[in-house]
C-alpha cells in the first residue's frame, strides 16, 4: 500500500485549502503543511490546462531551495475554463455572482493540475471535468453569496455546497477534480513516484 511506501519520504503539501488536506488525509497518509505567498500571474499566450500547469509548477519554485533530498512536495492550481477563458477566484462578491451568472445554464470545464517535486524529478499531472450547470435565477445566486464561502473558490463556487446541490445536474470526469484536488490522480502519481 502507498501508506507503507512512502514511509521514508516527507510528503509536504504546499496549500491552505481544508479540502486538499482531507482529502490527502482520506488517503491515510502522514504529511505536513507548508505555505508560502506565490502571485498567480500568468502569460497571456497560455490557454487551457497550460495555465493551471504553469500555475502549479511556480507555486512550487517558492520551495525549491529548501527542499531535502526524502522530500515530496506537492502543489497545485484548479482554474475554470469557460467560453474559451479561465476564471479563477473571484476579487469581490459582485465578481463572483457575474461569475456564476455566466455558468448558469452552460456547461464549462474544471482543470486542476498537480506538480509534484523533489531534489531530482518533477513532474505535472491534470485532468479535466466537465460541469453541466442548471439555470440559477439571481435570488439563488445571491441566496448562495450571502451564505456561503466563496471567495477562495475558482468560479465562485464550491461543487460540495448548496449550489453543487441545485444546480450542477451532471458531470463528465471526477467530482473530487472539482472540489480542487482529484485524489485518484494524486494516489497513482505518489505511487508511480515511490516505485521508481
Amino acid at each position: 500500500m502507498l501508506s507503507e511506501k512512502i514511509k521514508p519520504y516527507n510528503l509536504i503539501l504546499a496549500s491552505g485549502s481544508p479540502r486538499r488536506q482531507q482529502l490527502l488525509n482520506d488517503l491515510g497518509l502522514d504529511f505536513e503543511i507548508r505555505l508560502k505567498p506565490v502571485v498567480e500571474e500568468y502569460p497571456d499566450r497560455l490557454r487551457h490546462f497550460e495555465i493551471s500547469d504553469y500555475l502549479a509548477q511556480l507555486k512550487s519554485l517558492a520551495f525549491e531551495a529548501e527542499l531535502k533530498p526524502n522530500d515530496i512536495l506537492i502543489t497545485s492550481d484548479t482554474i475554470v475554463w469557460h467560453k474559451d477563458r479561465a476564471i479563477g477566484k473571484p476579487i469581490s462578491k459582485e465578481n463572483a455572482f457575474a461569475m456564476i451568472k455566466s455558468l448558469s445554464g452552460d456547461v464549462h470545464e474544471v482543470i486542476t493540475s498537480i506538480c509534484f517535486k523533489t531534489t531530482t524529478y518533477q513532474k505535472t499531472v491534470n485532468t479535466i471535468t466537465k460541469v453541466h450547470f442548471a439555470e440559477l435565477t439571481d435570488d439563488e445566486i445571491a441566496h448562495y453569496l450571502d451564505n456561503y464561502e466563496f471567495m477562495d473558490k475558482a468560479g465562485a463556487y464550491g461543487i460540495q455546497d448548496w449550489i453543487g446541490l441545485v444546480a450542477v445536474t451532471h458531470l463528465e470526469g471526477s467530482y473530487l477534480n472539482v472540489m480542487g484536488f482529484p485524489i485518484h490522480l494524486v494516489y497513482k502519481t505518489l505511487n508511480d513516484i515511490v516505485s521508481r
